[in-house]
């Protein structure tokens, strides 16, 4: 199935503006749909187009670009003949799919775009990785652009419902309550969301066998499998690392603070030394990292402590198939359990796991906060995320606090607000209920998160 996404019009708003002056570069986590949406794009966007996937590319095809780049006739003749397709000039598209398996394609860009015949897409993941630039000069005729799994309003378009997700955001927008009923079917097509994930081969089965959980659980089990064999193609000392981290990520999501403990890695470990471990679990796109802010001030990069860190999954769906074993997740009682909210232990990790990809699929970059009380030997403010409006002139902070049950308390939130009032625009607490507003603070059901 292809399915409608919001990339597209980011992909027409590129083929508009740019004129074939920059190539694109998509990047993002494998499984995520990248070469669908764009070969839809080609097809539909343009007379003709080469798509010429690296995993799969013949050794004529490789030659081309080894030794003709100084003589693009020849070049554009080998490549033509090769896929038996005829390029029309500025009314076609090349598209180079998974770009890092032969970063030499990435390096000829620079002299394609000057050409300036046709136009090119890359797509790739681990496309910053030591492995894949070393021996290439990035090109900056290049415009990259990230992508993700699909967010929970393209899952609503997957399943039909247009209207409800037109119809939550303008409750959103307008700060209104969503009708009591919508409210209660909302909130369950979230908690499908929650369990199905975005990845379009998990959310097609899913579809097509009449939402069928089991069907969609096998798909993302096929995916989970191919990115562990990705970490067991890693040709470097900290192979192992990104193994075991990756392995126990709903380990360290189920504790209260969600942090990375490498403590329970490897005895006496540092942050320093896992530097290229988090960084090709970040440029995988498998995770999304959220970093401690220790000073919630203007810019909050500028206080980014990257000694704490916790590493949400990209994708919630996965994240529930990679905790619970093949038997646990085939059982009709856990399924109940997520899809009505009465799963009594882990809950609160799989609710902000999504509204982390959620905010992430936003645009926003995930940093948290935590106070630590030495009088009470424990912290004593912890706040799940902080958003900010970027601006130079009026700075404003957004603590976010996400809660999976009815009945909570906001006491964190509360002391975040008396020590850093002056900076905050408002502060969000995310939870079941429907949307309403008290003094300084917005309450907003999940299926809004993707609203902010």
């Amino acid at each position: 199935m292809v399915f409608k996404r919001k990339i597209y019009r980011k992909l027409l708003d590129w083929k508009e503006n740019c004129r074939g002056e920059k190539a694109l570069l998509i990047e993002g986590a494998r499984r995520i749909g990248k070469s669908t949406i764009v070969t839809e794009f080609a097809k539909n966007e343009y007379k003709s187009y080469i798509l010429i996937d690296f995993n799969t590319a013949s050794d004529v095809v490789k030659s081309a670009f080894n030794n003709y780049m100084t003589d693009l006739d020849t070049f554009f003749m080998i490549i033509t003949s090769e896929y038996n397709v005829s390029l029309h000039r500025r009314e076609s598209i090349i598209i180079f799919d998974e770009i890092q398996q032969f970063p030499k394609a990435r390096q000829a860009i620079k002299y394609l775009v000057s050409d300036g015949r046709y136009d090119y897409i890359e797509t790739g993941s681990l496309i910053s990785i030591k492995e894949n630039v070393r021996h290439i000069t990035l090109p900056s005729e290049e415009r990259r652009l990230s992508m993700y799994p699909m967010d929970f309003e393209e899952f609503g378009w997957a399943l039909g419902e247009t209207q409800m997700m037109a119809y939550i955001r303008q409750c959103f927008d307008d700060r209104k309550a969503v009708e009591q009923n919508l409210h209660s079917k909302a909130m369950l097509l979230f908690r499908q969301y929650m369990i199905v994930g975005g990845m379009p081969k998990s959310v097609s089965a899913y579809v097509e066998n009449d939402r069928n959980f089991e069907k969609a659980d096998i798909e993302k089990r096929d995916i989970l499998a191919l990115y562990r064999n990705d970490i067991m193609k890693i040709n470097s000392g900290y192979r192992s690392s990104v193994l075991s981290i990756f392995d126990q990520i709903p380990a360290f999501l189920s504790k209260s603070e969600r942090r990375v403990m490498l403590s329970q890695v490897e005895k006496g470990a540092t942050f320093p030394k896992y530097h290229d471990t988090f960084f090709w679990l970040s440029d995988s796109m498998i995770v999304n990292e959220c970093f401690n802010c220790s000073n919630p001030n203007v810019g909050l990069s500028l206080n980014e402590d990257r000694t704490f860190v916790k590493c949400y999954m990209g994708d919630t769906g996965l994240l529930i198939s990679h905790t619970f074993d093949e038997n646990e997740i085939t059982d009709n009682e856990l399924y109940r359990k997520l899809l009505f909210g009465k799963l009594s232990i882990n809950e609160g990790m799989f609710y902000e796991n999504v509204i982390a990809q959620m905010l992430v699929a936003s645009g926003h970059k995930l940093y948290f906060y935590t106070r630590y009380n030495a009088e009470k030997h424990r912290n004593d403010i912890e706040i799940d995320f902080i958003l900010s409006n970027n601006s130079k002139l009026n700075y404003k902070i957004y603590p976010i606090e996400v809660k999976s049950a009815d009945r909570y308390t906001t006491i964190s939130l509360s002391r975040f607000s008396e020590s850093f009032h002056d900076r905050i625009g408002h502060s969000i607490v995310i939870h079941p209920k429907n949307l309403h507003k008290e003094a300084n603070t917005l309450y907003i059901p999940a299926y809004m998160a993707h609203c902010l």
